[in-house]
């Protein structure tokens, strides 16, 4: 709750209607998520006569539970809300709340990953990549775009929680390294759309080839980074027999990738022939320090040859 009520002057600190329109969003969301948690652990407490919410016996309890947690997170079909905040937020509080705000509810889930239904996970899960996949097809606004990206990578993330944690760890810290480099370069570049991608080579050539890769990588071609934990979660999901939710999954990343392509299409689509008109654009000074960006994009684009050592 502490965190919840911390981000709503973040999001509104614009004046704007719109910012105002999202956090009040935000505020009842996660409000009805907590409250949906409380009553869940009150009922597992009715029916068992125990506190403890890390092995719930109630079935009630342990859906009402899920269902909470995937509000929190922005789930589908609980997803409504992340789109619309995100949108009127600012790219700065989008970073925080498709990063930082995710990690209270994973370490729920990480710590209840066995109690957890795996029928309304994995239900959740296609749903997710699907809807998160084909929503992003008819999106112009990036903050949008990363937004139904981070409901796709979230339903890998939900697919894989209750098979193997480890690899839902994996998941979801390469998952913030590519969300985190990607906001960053936004940032750098001050690019709210996909017009604006496309003038960007005018002001930083050498970041938008990087953004294009990060893009790549988000969308999990090989090979970059993105591809391993996807590639870990279909093999895992193979060797459970859940070749259906597997292939459900790595179709779904096609329709993720065609918006990836077509947003790192649209960055570098002038780096060749520049036909820009903009003469000065270059001249204008970084509005961020780059230092994070430096660091976190390179990361965020490691070939595999390191996968065999983590698996």
């Amino acid at each position: 709750e502490m965190n919840t009520l911390a981000i709503i002057p973040m999001i509104s600190k614009q004046h704007h209607p719109r910012a105002t329109e999202a956090a009040t969003k935000y505020f009842l969301t996660q409000a009805a998520a907590s409250a949906t948690i409380l009553f869940s652990s009150t009922t597992n407490a009715w029916q068992t006569g125990t506190w403890d919410i890390t092995n719930m016996m109630s079935p009630t309890a342990n859906m009402l539970l899920t269902m909470a947690l995937a509000m929190k997170l922005g789930l589908a079909p609980m997803h409504f809300w992340l789109p619309e905040v995100l949108q009127g937020s600012t790219i700065k509080t989008a970073l925080i709340i498709t990063t930082w705000q995710k990690l209270a509810p994973m370490a729920l889930i990480f710590t209840m990953s066995n109690a957890l239904p795996t029928t309304a996970l994995l239900t959740m899960a296609m749903i997710s990549t699907l809807l998160g996949g084909w929503a992003g097809l008819n999106q112009t606004q990036t903050r949008k775009i990363m937004a139904y990206s981070s409901i796709a990578h979230l339903g890998w993330m939900a697919a894989i929680t209750t098979i193997m944690p480890n690899i839902l760890t994996l998941n979801l810290v390469l998952y913030l390294l590519m969300t985190t480099s990607m906001f960053y370069t936004l940032i750098l570049l001050n690019s709210k759309n996909i017009k604006d991608m496309a003038t960007s080579p005018t002001t930083s050539p050498t970041t938008t080839t990087l953004a294009m890769l990060t893009l790549l990588s988000l969308g999990g071609l090989p090979p970059l980074t993105g591809f391993m934990p996807k590639w870990l979660i279909i093999e895992e999901l193979t060797t459970q027999n859940l070749t259906t939710t597997a292939t459900i999954l790595a179709l779904s990343a096609l329709l993720s990738l065609f918006f990836y392509l077509r947003l790192s299409y649209s960055s570098t689509i002038t780096l060749a022939p520049n036909t820009t008109t903009t003469k000065h654009k270059w001249r204008f000074k970084p509005t961020i320090n780059t230092t994070l960006l430096t660091v976190t994009l390179p990361t965020s684009l490691l070939m595999l040859p390191i996968t065999p050592m983590i698996c």
